[in-house]
């Protein structure tokens, strides 16, 4: 007979878990007793939960497959919930295990009791609780295949300590396994036949689902027509940014060039991604309801196409066989719209030449040294913040997958994301970038990477400010600043408090040696960027940002002031 706890940790070694990340609580000992000799489990204890929850999604991006994550009732559920929004918006397989309070006090305003689907139901693809110990098998092949279903999100699976306790006898179950959703040999002829009579296609490429041959599929596909193509916000990784066919990254503050692109375009293919705000310069280049666009839509789940646009040629397929079919797709002898392809190319390497800015470190300098000296295999994490603005624009992603960035605008993404992703790929470099507000959203998870000896890079962008905030706060306020200023530590000291290795940049001159000692170091390394808090965002300094607004009123009119 086996503990529920047993059983539940059998379940995620069956469903393919090799990685646990967890705040331990008194709630799920069970299961951490089982966790205790079962080799296929690595298990990663973490500081914060949210720090947690944050690491499983980043692996859920990673491999594909849901992260996985432990932790305690209420507070530490609740703690998770920023995880689990990035999983909901970045529509990343994931599930979130919770102990909660055992059966026998339930509905009794119990230590810690709380309504996990209440909680949880807004943002998760489904939250249930696991009553019965001989229903876990059962709960968890649910929850692993909800996670990877259709549009793929996050499960939060609520556990009573009396359920994990239990000494039982049940059967397991297996793995859950997805059919790729399969489109038609028709399908494919009918949109090269559409292909065929466009004068100004483009491809967007998006979402999860992916996979470096995938990745390479489509690369094949768009050399050989020469069809243009850029990514949708922070999925720049899918594909080669270096070939001729990538016209750039459709984000904040879009390239112009590249927006009018879209916009002018008579055939958008969207690949796997649901176009929301960002992509479409808040429904400005792919307007809502329709499109001026001739549009097709590739997605795993038929619940997404056609939800927020109007689609001439929906098709229900994953990115993966998609990719395939367009690999295999022949070219014509004639097609009209290489010369676009060739200016929206061009646009977007005039956009890689760094926009001074003020200051002794120049950051637009930092990430073009970043993307010309790490391997094409690196992986690169970040969180949010105007520090973000200077990598999507500079970097080159090379390869599938290398980026790590929450779409949902995450602040403190990028260290746990870069914590999972040496654990994931433990042979490949990692780096993170953080602002200074971003760092302290998670910095505890230093600790972390410390405790396990992973060797990352951790780039803080220190200007002594919530950066966005700043300038939007300057764009619409000019001059009445409120909120957003910084009293930040000595970031490299305190990266040696931790037991990690810190240093501080006050030039450009002396960040690539120090990059070269961090990428050599045997535990993660911290390099703290001296930045000038005029150096906002690429090509405008806050001053500049200031200069061109007119002071708000609060409501006030000229013509009310004057009779005041």
């Amino acid at each position: 007979m086996r503990t529920g706890g047993k059983i539940l940790i059998d379940q995620l070694v069956i469903q393919g878990c090799r990685t646990l990340f967890t705040v331990p609580g008194e709630s799920f000992l069970a299961a951490l007793d089982a966790l205790f000799n079962e080799g296929p489990i690595r298990t990663i204890v973490c500081r914060h939960e949210g720090g947690a929850a944050m690491m499983a999604e980043a692996c859920g991006k990673l491999t594909g497959e849901p992260g996985v994550a432990f932790v305690t009732r209420a507070a530490g559920a609740a703690n998770a919930v920023s995880g689990v929004y990035v999983a909901q918006h970045d529509s990343t397989p994931m599930v979130l295990l919770v102990g909660v309070t055992s059966r026998r006090v339930e509905d009794r305003d119990a230590f810690q009791e709380f309504d996990i689907k209440a909680l949880f139901a807004p943002i998760a693809k489904w939250a249930g609780v696991v009553r019965s110990p001989e229903r876990i098998p059962e709960y968890v092949r649910r929850a692993f295949h909800t996670a990877l279903a259709g549009r793929r999100g996050p499960v939060v699976l609520g556990v009573p300590e009396d359920v994990l306790n239990a000494h039982i006898e049940t059967e397991d179950t297996a793995s859950a396994r997805l059919p790729a959703p399969a489109h038609t040999p028709g399908e494919m002829t009918r949109f090269k036949n559409r292909l065929m009579t466009a004068n100004r296609p483009l491809i967007i490429a998006g979402g999860p689902g992916w996979s470096r041959t995938a990745a390479q599929n489509l690369a094949s596909f768009t050399e050989t027509f020469n069809v243009p193509v850029a990514t949708a916000f922070r999925r720049q990784d899918h594909i080669d940014n270096r070939l001729k066919t990538y016209v750039g990254h459709a984000g904040i503050n879009c390239e112009a060039r590249l927006a009018e692109g879209i916009r002018s375009a008579d055939l958008v293919l969207v690949i796997g991604e649901q176009p929301a705000e960002i992509t479409t310069g808040s429904y400005s280049i792919l307007s809502v309801p329709n499109p001026t666009q001739s549009l097709v839509h590739v997605h795993p789940s038929p619940d997404e196409i056609g939800r927020l646009f109007h689609t001439d040629w929906p098709i229900v397929a994953a990115p993966e066989p998609f990719a395939r079919s367009l690999g295999r797709l022949k070219p014509p002898p004639n097609r009209r719209w290489e010369r676009r392809r060739r200016d929206l190319r061009a646009a977007y390497q005039k956009s890689l030449k760094p926009a001074p800015t003020p200051g002794d470190v120049k950051l637009e300098d930092v990430i073009t040294t970043l993307s010309a000296e790490l391997p094409d295999d690196a992986i690169v994490t970040n969180g949010a913040g105007n520090y973000a603005a200077f990598l999507h624009r500079y970097f080159q992603y090379k390869s599938y997958p290398t980026q790590l960035a929450s779409t949902s605008g995450s602040m403190g993404y990028g260290l746990p994301a870069a914590i999972a992703a040496k654990i994931t790929f433990p042979e490949r470099p990692v780096v993170a970038l953080a602002g200074d507000g971003c760092m302290l959203m998670t910095g505890q998870e230093l600790a972390t990477a410390v405790q396990y000896g992973l060797p990352i890079v951790l780039i803080v962008a220190n200007n002594g400010m919530y950066g966005t905030i700043r300038m939007q706060q300057e764009r619409h306020y000019p001059g009445r600043v409120l909120g957003t200023s910084l009293v930040n530590p000595d970031f490299a000291v305190l990266a040696r408090a931790f037991g990690a290795k810190g240093e501080t940049v006050s030039e450009t001159a002396a960040f690539l040696p120090a990059l070269k000692r961090a990428l050599s170091a045997r535990g993660p390394t911290v390099i703290e960027l001296k930045l000038d808090a005029e150096a906002i965002t690429p090509g405008k300094t806050l001053t500049e940002i200031r200069n061109d607004q007119k002071p708000q009123t609060n409501g006030c009119s000229d013509r009310d002031r004057r009779k005041k």
